[in-house]
């Protein structure tokens, strides 16, 4: 058995999703929208997987999964959608995702999926203290808040899910970018002075450093 959780806002598609699940003997936890997800599903809760509606009503799924990734939350995510291009695909991966499957899909192979991702539960990094907010596109760090705009929101979430590793500039511009966008070096160390100015505006124990010819990491 494992504890699965469910964000998705469509009822039909909940309820069976759920059903399904709770009939192969999982412990499943549900969520309506990307804010609840945010409340429900934190690094507090110990989950074997994720199944990540990508429409969501309040935000964008993507985006829901960086940011409990950047708070710590890093069990398995399995992204529903009714998309099904390589774009899609490639964003869902890029924002930390580690499956995908299209609506409408096959009972069975929801079931095996789930399990597949059940059996592969990553150790957690340590966490970083910040709170990303999907909804708002905005990190916290206690009383203060900053907001973002998608792009750092997306490059930002990508250095705290993985704290005290280099994440290297093609995985930034994957994260903050759209599949093949063209970005310079520059505009890249631009976004990252803008984000090092965020984080000291709400005083955020966490610096970006530079490893130079590589990437940037969070520590």
């Amino acid at each position: 058995m494992a504890v699965v959780a469910v964000c998705e806002d469509d009822p039909s598609v909940r309820r069976v999703v759920t059903e399904i699940l709770r009939g192969e003997g999982h412990d499943v936890r549900v969520a309506h929208t990307g804010a609840e997800a945010m409340r429900l599903f934190g690094p507090e809760q110990p989950l074997d997987v994720v199944v990540l509606d990508i429409g969501l009503p309040d935000a964008d799924g993507r985006d829901v999964c960086t940011a409990l990734r950047a708070a710590g939350q890093h069990a398995p995510v399995l992204f529903l959608t009714a998309k099904d291009t390589l774009t899609d695909l490639v964003s869902g991966f890029s924002a930390g995702g580690d499956d995908y499957l299209t609506k409408p899909f096959a009972v069975p192979e929801l079931v095996v999926r789930v399990a597949a991702l059940a059996q592969r539960r990553p150790a957690p990094p340590a966490p970083v203290g910040l709170v990303l907010d999907p909804a708002t596109f905005s990190v916290r760090h206690g009383d203060l808040a900053a907001a973002l705009t998608p792009t750092e929101f997306r490059m930002l979430a990508a250095l705290t899910a993985r704290p005290g590793t280099v994440v290297r500039r093609r995985e930034l511009v994957a994260a903050g970018w759209p599949m093949g966008a063209m970005v310079q070096e520059n505009t890249i160390d631009s976004f990252v002075r803008r984000l090092r100015t965020k984080l000291e505006a709400v005083d955020s124990p966490r610096r970006i450093e530079t490893v130079r010819g590589v990437g940037y990491v969070l520590r």
